[in-house]
């Protein structure tokens, strides 16, 4: 069963120098007749993707190619400038750990927020609390708000929570390197069972020997396009290939 489409999607961003340009700035550029439009840059670049109920796919390619982008527009954080975005079922996404938080209430009330923004309600979040929290080991800082943590408490909350509440789609970046190693080793345990159930998975990961032991399927992103689908031990192999083939320059 089809959970996840894309039809022709594309994504314009502005740079990171345009971000930065102020509002301030903006003004007096205008007034000086100084005022240039904000560039902006082609990340997604008509991307087609369906994804089925059970599979396992991993996305890989160079910094820059795209990656993270298409697993935010998966999820709702980025809105695509053209296309079509279709996902059935609950989605728990793993990308940027904590991003979601309210750094001024309690831990125990974001795990709720959290958990009711990812469509589960708040009794069932109430029962799931205790085990998020001894997950994270946050125990002693329940009450406390979240902008007393460190970046890395932060980040095991989000994992905790996100990994708790077992989604029908579970979107992966990068994030097992979270936390010291004890706390690496508890995450790959958990993540590992999801493997095992029929959970959707999609991961990006520069580990490409993880994406073939753990993925059915692959994707090549390349300067936004998908460069190559099919089993992962292929894409990895042909990725591999390209990538360290000799340059002529």
């Amino acid at each position: 069963m089809e959970v996840i489409r894309l039809d022709k999607v594309s994504l314009w961003r502005r740079t990171q120098e345009e971000f930065s340009y102020d509002l301030k700035k903006t003004f007096l550029s205008i007034l000086e007749g100084k005022y240039r439009k904000p560039v902006k840059k082609l990340i997604l670049d008509n991307i087609d993707l369906i994804v089925n109920s059970g599979e396992k796919i991993g996305i890989i390619g160079a910094n820059g190619s795209g990656k993270s982008t298409v697993l935010k527009v998966i999820c709702g954080i980025l809105k695509p400038t053209n296309g079509l975005v279709r996902v059935s079922g609950k989605i728990a996404p793993l990308i940027e750990l904590g991003a979601g938080f309210d750094p001024e209430i309690s831990v125990v009330d974001n795990i709720m927020l959290y958990g009711v923004l990812l469509g589960f309600s708040r009794i069932e979040m109430t029962k799931r609390v205790n085990s998020i929290l001894e997950f994270a080991e946050l125990e002693d800082y329940a009450l406390m708000p979240v902008k007393a943590l460190s970046s890395g408490m932060v980040a095991r909350l989000g994992f905790a929570i996100a990994t708790d509440i077992q989604p029908d789609i579970l979107v992966l970046d990068e994030v097992l390197s979270v936390g010291d190693e004890s706390f690496k080793n508890k995450s790959r345990q958990r993540i590992e069972k999801f493997w095992n159930q029929n959970t959707t998975i999609l991961v990006v990961s520069h580990d490409l020997n993880f994406i073939e032991q753990t993925c059915n399927q692959a994707i090549w992103l390349d300067k936004g396009k998908i460069k190559c689908t099919g089993g992962a031990d292929e894409v990895v192999k042909f990725y591999l290939k390209t990538v360290n083939a000799p340059k002529n320059f």
